[in-house]
């Protein structure tokens, strides 16, 4: 008789990695880490690679991973902010006492799958230079229509049944008469297969608001 081992023991037993978008730069060190969590699962960041491994309930999976910076060995003036989530999310170990490596919990306890995001701050893009400057109110124009756009093709996706969502290549148009679009290419996982599509968002850079999102296999 073969016995099939459960699908979550393979996943709690394999961490599910993922490589930082690497967008921006200058000023002081950002990443924002967005996961769907039903149960309980922790993110693992050192530089700019992740590994989310999921604890217990279902599978967690990637909705995004972007920083303006690999995070440093040594971050100066660290900062773990939480911006969306309905449990828990808390840091469990630091960077600055483990050169380099951040790791966070997340505990969805209230039932059914829940978005989590947050972000990760420090002082200099490289960790050192400059004095903290206190983050603006919400993000600046452009990193907002990358994170609207990014959103509303992860949800689309999502309605599609993919799974697993994985950025590439995202950048505002700059060709004339198109510079309220975002462009770029993402993954996504189906069953077995993985496949990548082209998207592109209109997006009003000031709000924020998604006009339109198109979504094309590749």
């Amino acid at each position: 008789m073969i016995t099939i081992a459960p699908l979550m023991a393979s996943s709690h037993a394999n961490p599910v990695p993922r490589r930082a978008t690497i967008t921006g730069g200058g000023g002081n060190g950002r990443c924002t880490i967005a996961v769907n969590v039903d149960g309980a699962a922790e993110v693992e960041v050192s530089g700019d690679t992740g590994l989310l491994t999921t604890i217990s309930g279902q599978p967690a999976a990637w909705r995004r991973f972007q920083c303006n910076a690999p995070l440093p060995r040594i971050p100066i003036d660290f900062r773990f902010v939480t911006i969306e989530g309905k449990g828990t999310v808390r840091l469990l170990q630091d960077p600055r006492s483990t050169g380099g490596r951040a790791v966070i919990h997340i505990n969805d306890y209230k039932g059914g799958r829940g978005s989590y995001t947050f972000d990760l701050q420090w002082q200099g893009s490289g960790g050192g230079g400059g004095g903290w400057l206190p983050a603006p109110p919400g993000p600046q124009p452009t990193g907002r229509a990358i994170r609207a756009c990014q959103d509303s093709v992860t949800d689309r996706l999502n309605q599609d049944g993919y799974q697993y969502i994985d950025f590439g290549r995202t950048i505002p148009d700059d060709n004339p008469g198109r510079r309220d679009w975002i462009t770029g290419t993402v993954s996504g996982k189906r069953g077995f297969g993985t496949v990548w599509f082209s998207f592109s968002c209109s997006v009003d850079f000031r709000s924020g608001w998604v006009r339109y999102v198109d979504v094309r296999r590749r």
